[in-house]
């Protein structure tokens, strides 16, 4: 899970956001890659330092780029807080990765007032007609490099409003985070054995197209397969088969290859290793092969979940549909 901090200057983010990383939450700020900007240069940090060195790394760099570069870091398998978020772009490609959801933290602008006030950051307004005024500059703007406050706020998915004693945040930040997780869909069994089978297909040295192949069973994993020559030979990238390598037409000279394919190698691997398979899934990357159909229906396999299409002919489909198989297509989100 991904949780966005927005809000004004002074709201309590920092607060919210010490909440979270004591419950396991791996901490980034937006600002902090600007303030790593402002050193390189040489530039003093000040809130309006600060501004200008964001607006100019959005508008050199992409809208969404300080997001990007702090994503880049976040360890895999642990839960993110993104602070200061300022830019409708950033959410955005946040959103893009899934599992994110936008807090925004308010508080009234006096209380707010004081805390900068109390904290005494470099740059800050010394009164309050100028913190009013500094805030107004922030709120919107028509470079959409530059910050966009307002923007960014109505894409918040939550508002936690910070103008009680720590306690009391910290309770409404914990609710938040319940609601947050039972919002978090959780991927289905179609999409994660896909996925793994995505991963399977990397180990494939087909020169013409990577294919893999799962059987599951009760969800476990019994199988695995990817398209490449028997075993003990030659790959297909180092020269094993030369029908591969002579880019002939697709569906053409197949007698000639020397390349198993995923589903085959599968059922051939549960095989040698003495598992059975009736009764399984077999998920697989492309429709299978009228070769395959016919080990898939042997084997006892009574489902094939296929995400991309294949010139199958007619004769596959009218097995499969006789030999009870249901075939379906899974499209993924």
């Amino acid at each position: 899970m991904i949780l966005g901090l927005t809000g004004k200057n002074a709201s309590g983010k920092g607060e919210v956001a010490k909440i979270l990383m004591a419950g396991g939450f791996e901490y980034f700020s937006l600002s902090d890659e600007i303030r790593l900007e402002l050193q390189a240069k040489g530039i003093p940090e000040s809130r309006d330092n600060l501004i200008e060195a964001g607006r100019m790394l959005r508008q050199n760099e992409g809208l969404d780029s300080l997001a990007r570069r702090v994503t880049g870091r976040f360890t895999v398998g642990l839960n993110q807080v993104v602070d200061s978020i300022r830019n409708p772009h950033e959410v955005r490609y946040l959103r893009s990765l899934g599992s994110f959801f936008l807090i925004h933290v308010d508080a009234p602008i006096e209380i707010r007032y004081e805390r900068a006030q109390k904290r005494a950051r470099t740059g800050d307004p010394v009164d309050l007609e100028a913190f009013k005024a500094a805030e107004a500059r922030e709120l919107a703007s028509d470079n959409p490099a530059a910050q966009q406050l307002i923007a960014t706020i109505e894409l918040a998915d939550f508002t936690v409003t910070n103008d009680g004693d720590l306690d009391t945040l910290t309770n409404n930040v914990r609710a938040l985070f319940q609601k947050a997780v039972a919002m978090t869909p959780k991927m289905s069994w179609d999409e994660y054995f896909m996925k793994i089978a995505d991963v399977v297909g990397t180990r494939s040295s087909c020169a013409k197209r990577h294919v893999a192949a799962v059987v599951v069973k009760d969800h476990r994993i019994i199988s695995t397969g990817y398209n490449g020559t028997p075993r003990g030979t030659l790959n297909c990238n180092e020269g094993g088969c030369e029908r591969c390598l002579a880019l002939v037409p697709s569906g053409s000279g197949l007698g000639d290859c020397l390349c198993s394919h995923a589903e085959e190698n599968a059922i051939v691997q549960a095989s040698y290793h003495g598992v059975s398979l009736r009764g399984a899934t077999i998920y697989t990357t492309f429709q299978p092969c009228i070769l395959c159909t016919k080990m898939i229906i042997n084997a006892g396999i009574r489902e094939v979940v296929y995400r991309y299409a294949y010139p199958l002919p007619e004769n596959a489909r009218h097995l499969f549909r006789d030999a009870g198989v249901t075939v379906r297509q899974h499209e993924s989100g």
